[in-house]
C-alpha cells in the first residue's frame, strides 16, 4: 500500500491553512516584558517580576527562549547541520527551536456566564496569568440564557480583562453541546465580529439550544454543518480563524469513534483534537478531604445515547487522561495510524475552585440576567466539594508559537505542536525526529528515502521548582509508543490499533537539570509514528490489551480515591516516518 495514498492527503498538517495569508495581518505582539531578557528586572512591574522569577524557577526563561533549531518552515522539515542539532535549547520556554515559543495556554475555562460556575472573566484571567499560563479561552456553556445574553456581555468584559493582562492572550470561545455527541470547545481569533459568527453558531447549531442531543444521524448531520459554518466564517474572511476540540470524549461514551471521524474528516482545519485529559482533576480528592467522587468528573454509566462497543473501562480516567488517549493501541492510535492528524490538549475545566473560599451570593438570579452575581467571600472555610483548579495550578497545553500571538497559537495546535503535563511533572520538553539530514517535532511529518535510519531524540527539562501543591515533582519514566500507518479504515467505528505498543521506556535516574534521551528506529521502510508519556511512577498497571502492548501504563482511576497530585503524567502529541 503506498503510504503517500493514505498518508500524504490524510495529513495535511494544517501548515498550508487555505486562509492563513488572512492571518499576516495581525500585529504580532513582543515578547511579555517578563520573558524577554533584554528587559532587565529593574524595568519590571511587581507583577512580571513575579512572573520572571517563576518562569526562572521552573526552567523556562534562559539563553534562547525562541532557541536555535533543525526545524523549518511549511513542511517542518529541513536539512540539518551539526551546529544546529547540537544547539536546541533545553528547558528554554518548552524547547521548541525553530523560533517557537512554548507557550502554556487552557482552552476549556468557564465564568459566571455559566450556570453552573461563578467567577468573573477577570477572576480567571488573573489566576491564569498567575499560575503560569500564556494563553487561555473563556467557553462558556452554550445555553438559550448564553446565546440571548451571555454570548454579548462576556464580550466586554474579555476585552477588558485583555487591556489589564496584555501578557495574556484571552480568546472568546464556548462550550459546545456537539448534537449527538459531548461538549466541545469552540474559539475564534479576536476581531470585530467574533460575537456575531459565536452567536450565530450557537443558535444555528449547539445541540441543548436546538434541542438536538439525541443519538440521531439528523443530529450527527448538524455537527458537521456547524463545522461547515465555521469553515465558511474563516473563509468569508468573517473571523481570521476558528478552532473545534473535543471535550472530555469518553465521559458519557457518546462520543462514537464514527463521529470523531466525521468531524475531522469533514473539516480537518477546524476540528482538530479532543481532550487527552479532561479539567475538574480535583474530583478524586478522597473525604473529607475532597469532593471523593470521580477524578475528571468520568463517573457515569452508558445510556441509551452511548456507543455501544466501548468497554466499562471507559466510563473512568486512568492516571487522569482519557481511557481514548491513555490506552496504548486505542481510540487515539486508531485514528493516527490511519496517518490523521488529530492532536491532544490538557485542561483546567474550571467551574469551581477546589479549596476557595467564595460563593455565589443568595439574591442571585441567573435565568433573568444571564449571568451570575459575582461570587463573595464566604466566611465558612475552605470548601473542599468543589472539583476544580484554576487554570494553569493543574494542567497545562504547552503550544510551539512562531510567535506571541493569537493566530501563531491557532496554527501551533492545528499543527499538533502540543505536549501536556499534570502538576508541573517537567519544566520543557524538546522532541524530534531526525533522519536523511532533516529534523521534525511534535505534529510534524518526516519524508526521507525507504531504508534510511531514524533516529528519535528527546530532551527534558526537569521540573525546577515546586508545583502549586508546593512539592518539585520527580519524573521517573518516559515511555516510547510506536504504530505503524496502515491507512484509512473501512469501519469508521473501530478503536484499535492492533500494531501500536510501547517499543523502549527509559528510567530516569536524576532529579535536576535535563535529561538527554536517544531511541533508534533502525531503518525505516514502512510508514509509522511515534509519541511519547512520561509518569512519577506512583500508579501504574498493564495496559488493558496487554503487558506485550503496555506493560506499565497508567492505572483506573478509582471512584473517590484518586488524588490527582500523587499520579502525574505527561503526553507528547505524535511525530510521524514517511519513506518514499
Amino acid at each position: 500500500m503506498g503510504h503517500g495514498h493514505h498518508h500524504g492527503h490524510g495529513h495535511p498538517h494544517g501548515h498550508h491553512h487555505p486562509h492563513g495569508h488572512g492571518h499576516d495581518h495581525e500585529e504580532t505582539r513582543p515578547l511579555p516584558a517578563a520573558m524577554d531578557l533584554a528587559v532587565p528586572d529593574s524595568e519590571l512591574s511587581p507583577d512580571q517580576l513575579t512572573r520572571r522569577s517563576m518562569l526562572r524557577r521552573a526552567g523556562l526563561l534562559g539563553a534562547g527562549v525562541a532557541g536555535a533549531s533543525v526545524l523549518a518552515g511549511a513542511g517542518g522539515a529541513a536539512a540539518s547541520s551539526p551546529a544546529a542539532s547540537a544547539s536546541s535549547a533545553a528547558g528554554s520556554r518548552g524547547n521548541g527551536g525553530g523560533g517557537l515559543t512554548w507557550l502554556a495556554g487552557d482552552h476549556h475555562i468557564h465564568t459566571q456566564y455559566s450556570p453552573d460556575a461563578q467567577y468573573r472573566v477577570i477572576d480567571q484571567v488573573r489566576q491564569a496569568a498567575a499560575h503560569g499560563l500564556d494563553w487561555m479561552v473563556i467557553t462558556d456553556h452554550g445555553t438559550e440564557q448564553h446565546v440571548r445574553i451571555g454570548v454579548e456581555k462576556v464580550n466586554p468584559d474579555i476585552q477588558a480583562a485583555r487591556s489589564a493582562h496584555e501578557d495574556t492572550l484571552v480568546f472568546q470561545g464556548l462550550e459546545w453541546n456537539i448534537p449527538a455527541a459531548e461538549h466541545g470547545t469552540v474559539f475564534v481569533h479576536p476581531g470585530r465580529n467574533e460575537v456575531e459568527v459565536l452567536k450565530q453558531f450557537e443558535r444555528d447549531y449547539d445541540g441543548a439550544v436546538q434541542s438536538a442531543t439525541a443519538n440521531t444521524p439528523q443530529n450527527e448531520a448538524l455537527a458537521i454543518a456547524g463545522l461547515d459554518f465555521l469553515a465558511s466564517q474563516v473563509r468569508r474572511n468573517k473571523v481570521k480563524d476558528a478552532l473545534m476540540l473535543a471535550n472530555h470524549p469518553s465521559r458519557k461514551g457518546i462520543d462514537s469513534p464514527h463521529e470523531i471521524r466525521a468531524w475531522r474528516d469533514a473539516q480537518p482545519t477546524i476540528a482538530v483534537g479532543f481532550e487527552g485529559a479532561p479539567g475538574h482533576q480535583a474530583g478524586g480528592i478522597p473525604a473529607p478531604h475532597g469532593p471523593g467522587s470521580g477524578r475528571g468528573g468520568y463517573e457515569s454509566s452508558p445510556s441509551a445515547d452511548s456507543f455501544a462497543g466501548y468497554p466499562a473501562e471507559s466510563y473512568r480516567t486512568w492516571g487522569g487522561f482519557d481511557w481514548m488517549t491513555a490506552t496504548v493501541g486505542g481510540l487515539w492510535d486508531s485514528l493516527l495510524a490511519e496517518g490523521k492528524p488529530w492532536w491532544i490538549t490538557a485542561n483546567s475545566d474550571s467551574h469551581k475552585i477546589y479549596g476557595d473560599t467564595s460563593v455565589t451570593p443568595a439574591d442571585d438570579d441567573f435565568e433573568g440576567n444571564g449571568f451570575h452575581t459575582p461570587p463573595v467571600y464566604a466566611g465558612s472555610g475552605l470548601l473542599t466539594d468543589n472539583t476544580d483548579f484554576w487554570p494553569g495550578q493543574y494542567s497545562r497545553t504547552h503550544v510551539g508559537a512562531r510567535n506571541f500571538s493569537y493566530a501563531a497559537v491557532m496554527e501551533g495546535i492545528r499543527a499538533g505542536r502540543i505536549w501536556v503535563d499534570h502538576g508541573g511533572l517537567i519544566s520543557g520538553l524538546d522532541a524530534r525526529l531526525r533522519g536523511g539530514g532533516r529534523s521534525v517535532t511534535l505534529g510534524g511529518s518526516l519524508h526521507v528515502r525507504r531504508g534510511t535510519r531514524v533516529e528519535l531524540s528527546i530532551e527534558i527539562a526537569l521540573a525546577n521548582g515546586p508545583n502549586w501543591a508546593q512539592f518539585v515533582p520527580e519524573l521517573a519514566r518516559v515511555d516510547v509508543i510506536q504504530g505503524a500507518v496502515t491507512g484509512t479504515q473501512r469501519d469508521k467505528d473501530t478503536f484499535r490499533a492492533r500494531q501500536a505498543k510501547v517499543v523502549t521506556s527509559f528510567d530516569v535516574n536524576r532529579s535536576t537539570g535535563t535529561v538527554t534521551l536517544t531511541y533508534s528506529l533502525g531503518r525505516v521502510d514502512q510508514p509509522l509514528y511515534v509519541r511519547l508519556r512520561g509518569t512519577d511512577g506512583n500508579r501504574s498497571q498493564p495496559g488493558l490489551y496487554g503487558a506485550d502492548v503496555d506493560p506499565a501504563g497508567p492505572a483506573l482511576d478509582v471512584l473517590g480515591d484518586a488524588d490527582p497530585w500523587q499520579d502525574l503524567w505527561f503526553y507528547s502529541n505524535p511525530m510521524w516516518v514517511l519513506p518514499e
